[in-house]
């Protein structure tokens, strides 16, 4: 892989790209940027191995259904994350070709990267980078979607042997829809921050 060649196609899309070697830097770049906004997050284990909840929140106003206010349940703060200035994600997989896949089984992090906030900003390790995508697709519900389920301790096929997607009819499922932005979405600014590291699934 071409680290170099897929920054490139990622901005030919449209998207602002920002690249870091590490995770330390990268939180630093978006705790320093990202400031007295309101600011929702996707459920996301890239962003909870950044700690970018604990970070941002003293100076910014955080929606994360990971981290429900006093007072609200998953929805509520879903919702709530779907209006706010700033929508903070990862990506299930990125093509080298420069397509973003994900799956979610709610709603709101797809929906949430698509439209109604002025910046969209996708932090991905570079481990989620495959050749085309076909791979990506197939990362996203054979790789990270069964690794997802164990970790939400979800009661479907792949939870329990974590193998494979077997495109399951469990009301726990986690992969109801599949969201792929072929190119950045229009009116909205979007920036990929692009980590050296393994980070999530």
């Amino acid at each position: 892989m071409d680290i170099i060649k897929v920054i490139e196609t990622l901005k030919h899309k449209g998207y602002t790209v920002s690249y870091f070697e590490n995770k330390e830097d990268a939180a630093v770049y978006l705790n320093n940027i990202i400031d007295n906004k309101s600011v929702g997050f996707g459920d996301s284990a890239t962003l909870l191995g950044m700690k970018l909840f604990e970070r941002l929140s003293s100076h910014n106003e955080i929606f994360d259904p990971q981290h429900c206010p006093i007072g609200m349940n998953f929805i509520d703060t879903a919702k709530k994350s779907l209006t706010t200035k700033v929508f903070l994600t990862s990506v299930n997989a990125l093509s080298e070709t420069g397509e973003i896949v994900n799956i979610d089984g709610t709603g709101n992090r797809v929906a949430g990267a698509l439209f109604g906030h002025e910046k969209v900003y996708f932090v991905t390790g570079s481990n989620k980078i495959v050749p085309t995508l076909e791979d990506a697709i197939w990362r996203a519900r054979n790789i990270v979607a069964p690794q997802n389920a164990m970790r939400l301790q979800l009661r479907t096929p792949c939870a329990k042997k974590g193998e494979r997607c077997y495109d399951c009819s469990s009301p726990d499922r986690i992969c109801n829809g599949m969201m792929i932005h072929f190119k950045k979405m229009n009116d909205i600014d979007m920036e990929i921050v692009l980590i050296n590291e393994r980070l999530g699934f």
